[in-house]
């Protein structure tokens, strides 16, 4: 018997209609409260409903168009895609509905974007996958911005885009086929997706790779030998029987998979920084054109970055993605890299220091030395204010 859909919390509730599709932003009141248990920044407000990958033209658009396409003629046109699905949930939805474990690491706040206690920005689009069962979907392909508190480099970004596939079965389907249902769901996932990697990348070497998740069991890797290296492409696995159970389908079986559209974009279209996915510079955007798979990335510009090191004695409870989120709220996508490049341990004292050292680039302009050395004495001053470190 099917279930009820999951009640989301009255701020999601209140997210619809304007922009793309029917995502919209809230105010930045409603999701930057500075209470305890809220870390939202300005930096993701400022990207919400922007829907990339609904805009016909961008890169994340074009791979999304090209995969759903495949799925539409490998399947007679049975899978349902979902591509407006609003991104805030309930932590239930984002964590427990999938079976992440109460002590796992992405339920932290320095990892996950926390609006209040019960309500996050999805860390991935599996966050819908409990929900979509229990309204009676079997087939269907969910693509979305995601958001995590990650480190800053040229793969990384707070956002993010993913697509999650499901396919639900019946017993009679592994009755007829004469296998296990597990088997069966097993051999048809492997055979899509290596289907789909052939569609996007051509006639690759693939292999699989055991993994664990906590959704999936078993659980694996599709890899491919791309551009002389092995290359991870997505992550995979039959369903855990506890979620289909809680979404009252205990007797059937189901596979799910889920990728990262930046990662794969990058690879294809040959973008060397997640960064210019959110380039509005029409010497980017004009480069690609919906249905086009075969566009490469010409560079119009490279602009000169420029480094500065802080280093700092590091309090108790200091982590890396807090220094990156505030470095991110100082200088936004002016920040290019924030890598690690020494570390001092005082066993006298008992303190450990850290050297980080900033690098500033714009992606469309050169950065004058006023206003990198701004950005850089605002990012040590509210490290000491925020982060409550001792600059050395």
């Amino acid at each position: 018997m099917a279930m009820a859909a999951l009640r989301r919390p009255a701020c999601a509730r209140r997210w619809c209609k304007v922009r793309a599709a029917s995502c919209t932003r809230f105010s930045k009141e409603e999701l930057i409260t500075g209470r305890p248990d809220n870390n939202v920044t300005e930096h993701v407000v400022e990207r919400l409903g922007a829907q990339l990958h609904l805009q016909e033209n961008h890169p994340l658009s074009i791979l999304r168009s090209a995969i759903e396409e495949w799925f539409a003629k490998e399947h007679e046109g049975k899978f349902r895609c979902f591509n407006d699905l609003p991104p805030l949930v309930t932590t239930k939805a984002n964590f427990d509905d999938v079976l992440v474990p109460a002590d796992h690491v992405s339920r932290s706040m320095n990892d996950t974007y926390y609006v209040d206690a019960n309500t996050v920005l999805r860390c991935h689009t599996s966050a819908h996958q409990a929900e979509m069962l229990r309204k009676g979907e079997t087939r269907f392909l969910v693509t979305g911005d995601v958001y995590r508190r990650d480190t800053v480099d040229s793969t990384h970004y707070p956002v993010f885009h993913q697509m999650e596939g499901v396919r639900v079965f019946e017993p009679e389907e592994w009755e007829v086929a004469g296998v296990d249902g597990t088997k069966l769901a097993e051999k048809e996932l492997k055979s899509t997706l290596e289907g789909l990697a052939r569609h996007l990348f051509g006639d690759v070497e693939m292999r699989w790779i055991d993994e664990y998740f906590p959704f999936t069991d078993p659980s694996f890797e599709l890899e491919i030998f791309f551009n002389d290296e092995w290359m991870e492409v997505l992550g995979c696995g039959v369903m855990e029987q506890a979620i289909l159970e809680e979404a009252g389908l205990g007797n059937k079986k189901a596979w799910a998979f889920g990728l990262g559209l930046e990662r794969l974009a990058m690879v294809l279209f040959e973008i060397p920084d997640i960064r210019l996915f959110w380039s509005t510079d029409q010497r980017f955007l004009s480069q690609f054109k919906a249905g086009d798979m075969s566009a490469k990335f010409k560079a119009y510009s490279k602009f000169p970055p420029c480094f500065k090191d802080v280093s700092f004695w590091i309090p108790e409870n200091f982590t890396e993605n807090n220094l990156c989120e505030v470095t991110r709220g100082i200088a936004g996508d002016l920040v290019e890299e924030v890598k690690l490049i020494d570390e001092f341990h005082n066993p006298k004292k008992g303190r450990t220091s850290h050297c980080y050292r900033i690098a500033y680039r714009s992606m469309e302009r050169s950065l004058t030395d006023e206003e990198v050395n701004q950005l850089q004495e605002s990012v040590r001053s509210s490290l000491v204010d925020q982060l409550g470190v001792e600059l050395r």
